[in-house]
């Protein structure tokens, strides 16, 4: 389940008072049609149109991938210089929550609507605004008034400021076949914690939106996306090589944590006061709280706790949450599916220590053909196609592999087999058209997000989960009776076969319960320290809530998930902690959620989202703070045993040896820290 819409959702534009006499903005010379593919994992996924007639633009913007995408519809009306004054964006967003977005500038005051409510402003000079919903195309109009701007930044409504960044030129051949188009890349900063890359040609015209997974770009062109992914992937990679370079600290000799509580993962409680000895990337000892040694670096603790590396094991690894991740103390992955190429490259990265990111455990993702399918991993079209992913994959030394919605339910039982015949792991969601217990009786070792299972327990066989049917029909959970013969036989499979499931608990509150215009409950800890840009996108939506009587019933459909995993818990079912929202503060929020809605002391859920996971993956030498172990670890002032929360302000974190002070980072993403730095002593 994704949730974010990705590519470049940017930026409505209003008049900016230093107008540069050479800033090609106004649309004279854009005038007619052109249109544009939008691409995921090498496959055409939908399009962008845009119509331009005299100060109007009228922009069609839908793509479906993973049987689901948003669809926008726009129209844009330009003043005599190119300003828009009349904005409006209609249309649904990835899991269906309606958009009617408008912005209008008369004379000095500006109005808008969007998911989050109603404002005003009265500018004595416009401003730039940055919507909620815009399409990719957005981005061509920011540059253009950004070129002409000091330093190419300007102020924007509600709040911040956007920066254009030009990153290299470059050319590719021309449609036609005769000769080269040239192009220029951008990247525009500041509406998002990440940049968002894009292409002009040499006209300022809109060419392509770039990112590692999916591009938009001008039709005809469609042979350059791979190469416009790879610009991409490379950009992104750059800023967090900078970000590594400046931020990891490898001090060459021992460090010293002194003064700090660890808390046992083993036996669910804290030390007394000790120093933590680390060695390169081991824990060299555990030392009385008074002991020193010579040519260390000493880390004050004050008295705070260290707490083992926590375990993210409903991950999709990409560089943009790597260091987030490090950050909020997140030093495993386990990645669910992934783009092959893109994975192994940024794991080479982490692994030597040219990015920061978690340590990652891979699954490798087989996925079959269809047009509702996924575009990541491996695509397949028959079992013998299946059988051959699971032999490439063992060749890769993946740890498992993870079916998914499209692929043919009656293939599991020997796909299971051969991948268990070969040591491997397996996972997934219930195929279209089956069930759970299916899945089960097929030798699943763990099922992914609690609503896959659930479903079976509601739909009928004929209705297609490869839609957003998996979502929307999580609204006839209340009527499930969990005592009955149904729902106890998939949890007697369950417990006979020692199947684990992987909730993702945090994902389903935020499709559930968020509601445009209020801050979504997983995200009140941490909404304030966010940009201002970003604190907006906490206040939507996912799904569409169309009246009291649908409110009610998405409600209860998480009380129903919430007492059903009570239930799997209290029968001995193994629950494996993972959000599917790119970890960091979300995995803070789903183990909140263990102790506030499952019965889980905050001692046992830190055991389980550490040391028990790394024994859960083989892990031997994570998990808990020993001599001898990875030093994977996070200081805290708190103490997480009393309160989980203490979890989410973090001072000083340790990926192998490599030490990061989340304040001294997050203020390059727009974030406010939660803490201090602890003292450092060289």
């Amino acid at each position: 389940m994704k949730l974010r819409m990705t590519l470049l959702s940017l930026i409505l534009l209003v008049s900016f008072a230093c107008k540069n006499e050479s800033t090609t903005s106004s649309l004279a010379n854009y005038q007619g049609e052109e249109s544009y593919s939008v691409i995921a994992g090498e496959n055409k996924v939908g399009y962008l149109k845009t119509i331009i007639s005299g100060d109007t633009i009228n922009v069609d913007f839908d793509y479906k991938n993973n049987g689901r995408g948003p669809t926008m519809k726009e129209t844009i009306v330009l003043d005599a210089a190119g300003y828009p004054i009349d904005w409006s964006i209609t249309g649904n967003t990835t899991f269906g929550n309606a958009v009617d977005e408008k912005f209008n500038l008369t004379g000095s005051d500006a109005s808008w609507t969007d998911a989050t409510g109603s404002g005003t402003a009265s500018v004595a000079n416009p401003l730039l605004y940055v919507n909620q919903f815009g399409s990719p195309y957005s981005a061509v109009l920011a540059a253009r008034l950004l070129m002409g701007a000091p330093e190419s930044t300007l102020p924007v409504l509600p709040a911040g400021n956007v920066t254009l960044t030009q990153m290299e030129t470059l050319t590719v051949p021309n449609a036609s076949g005769e000769g080269e188009l040239a192009l220029t890349t951008y990247a525009l900063s500041g509406a998002d914690l990440n940049p968002s890359y894009f292409i002009l040609d040499s006209d300022n015209r809109f060419f392509a939106s770039i990112s590692p997974r999916m591009v938009v770009i001008r039709e005809g062109y469609e042979a350059s996306e791979k190469q416009m992914r790879q610009l991409a992937e490379n950009y992104s990679a750059e800023r967090y090589q900078s970000l590594q370079k400046e931020y990891a600290h490898n001090y060459g000799k021992k460090v010293r944590i002194h003064n700090v509580h660890v808390f046992d993962s083993k036996n669910l409680k804290l030390t007394d006061a000790v120093s933590v000895v680390v060695d390169g990337d081991k824990i060299a000892s555990i030392d009385p709280v008074d002991a020193t040694g010579e040519n260390e670096v000493v880390i004050e603790g004050n008295g705070g706790t260290l707490v083992p590396g926590l375990y993210e094991m409903h991950a999709h690894t990409g560089d943009n949450a790597a260091l987030l991740n490090v950050l909020a103390g997140v030093t495993s992955f386990r990645d669910m599916g992934n783009n092959n190429e893109v994975l192994a490259n940024l794991i080479e990265k982490i692994n030597t220590g040219v990015l920061a990111g978690p340590r990652v455990t891979r699954l490798g993702f087989i996925e079959g053909k269809s047009k509702f399918n996924a575009n990541n991993g491996i695509l397949v079209g028959s079992k013998e196609e299946a059988l051959a992913a699971v032999d490439t994959y063992d060749s890769l030394g993946v740890y498992g592999i993870k079916l998914y919605n499209s692929m043919n339910g009656d293939w599991a039982a020997d796909i299971v087999k051969k991948a268990h015949a070969q040591g491997l792991f397996v996972t997934g969601h219930v195929p279209a058209f089956s069930n759970a217990n299916a899945m089960l009786n097929a030798g699943f070792d763990e099922m992914t997000h609690i609503n896959q299972t659930m479903l079976g327990w509601v739909l009928e066989p004929e209705e297609d989960t490869r839609t957003l049917l998996r979502l929307t029909a999580m609204k006839r959970f209340p009527q499930i009776d969990l005592n009955s013969a149904k729902v106890q036989e998939t949890m007697d499979l369950f417990v006979s076969n020692k199947t684990g499931i992987d909730p993702t608990l945090s994902i389903h509150e935020k499709l559930m319960l968020s509601r445009n215009g209020e801050v979504a409950p997983g995200s009140v800890d941490y909404v304030d320290h966010m940009p201002p840009n970003a604190q907006r996108g906490l206040k939507v939506a996912m799904s569409q809530i169309a009246d009291e009587e649908e409110d009610k019933a998405y409600r209860d459909a998480y009380k129903k998930i919430v007492e059903t995993l009570n239930m799997m818990k209290d029968k001995g079912i193994l629950i494996v902690p993972g959000t599917d929202l790119g970890g960091a503060f979300n995995l803070h929020r789903e183990l909140e959620l263990y102790t506030e809605q499952l019965g889980y002391s905050p001692a046992e859920v830190l055991k389980l989202a550490t040391y028990d996971m790394a024994q859960y993956l083989g892990q031997e030498d994570l998990g808990s703070i020993e001599p001898g172990k990875l030093a994977d670890f996070f200081l805290v002032p708190g103490n997480p045993i009393e309160d989980i929360k203490a979890i989410k302000t973090i001072g000083m974190v340790s990926s192998g040896g490599t030490f990061y002070y989340p304040s001294e980072v997050y203020p390059e993403f727009g974030i406010t820290p939660f803490t201090g730095k602890p003292e450092v002593k060289e």
